[in-house]
């Protein structure tokens, strides 16, 4: 799985503040305010789990595995036409159409060279790069699959579902609270 390393600190920093926030208002105002206070901030953690954690690239060998944003595409080998990277992985397939990979390498600003040239220094590879070379190397091992599989698209179903409940959460608290009679 190809996940962008800042997505697993943006959760967790996310989270241990939520839990924080959520602990000080039960303590200072009690649980039933605090049951007030929560959609919100769980809908802001809802954000940061849809936008930066859920996206990601995920290989086997039957394809590859595309999670944006609340969309998912599983795209089949036989179907990949090309694998390459411009800001992020992009996967072409033979329908023609781009898949843009949000969430999974992702390339860099490019390095300010030295101030001395070495050719016998090691130059590091950008993890991006290595990524990649991972992911084509898996489509290139795949050899000859059968391209009559169709390409899958479907809507990150959980995700909507786990807003839906927060939607009617805060507008549940909003009638509580009296700013909606």
């Amino acid at each position: 799985m190809f996940r962008a390393p800042s997505a697993v600190f943006g959760l967790v920093v996310g989270a241990v503040l939520a839990v924080v926030l959520l602990a000080d208002a039960a303590l200072r105002a009690g649980v039933g305010e605090m049951l007030l206070i929560a959609p919100w901030l769980l809908l802001a953690m809802w954000g940061v789990y849809a936008l930066l954690f859920a996206p990601h690239v995920r290989i086997d060998r039957r394809g590859i595995r595309i999670h944006n944003p609340l969309r998912i595409a599983d795209i089949p080998w036989g179907r990949v036409a090309d694998i390459d990277m411009r800001w992020q992985l992009e996967v072409r397939t033979d329908e023609p159409r781009v898949y843009k990979a949000y969430g999974g390498p992702v390339a860099g600003r490019p390095g300010r060279p030295g101030l001395r040239r070495d050719d016998d220094r090691d130059r590091r590879e950008p993890p991006a790069i290595r990524d990649l070379r991972l992911i084509q190397e898996a489509w290139e091992s795949a050899g000859a699959p059968d391209a009559g599989q169709p390409v899958r698209r479907k809507c990150d179903i959980p995700s909507l579902i786990s807003l839906a409940v927060l939607i009617v959460w805060v507008t549940i608290s909003l009638f509580i609270s009296g700013v909606l009679r």
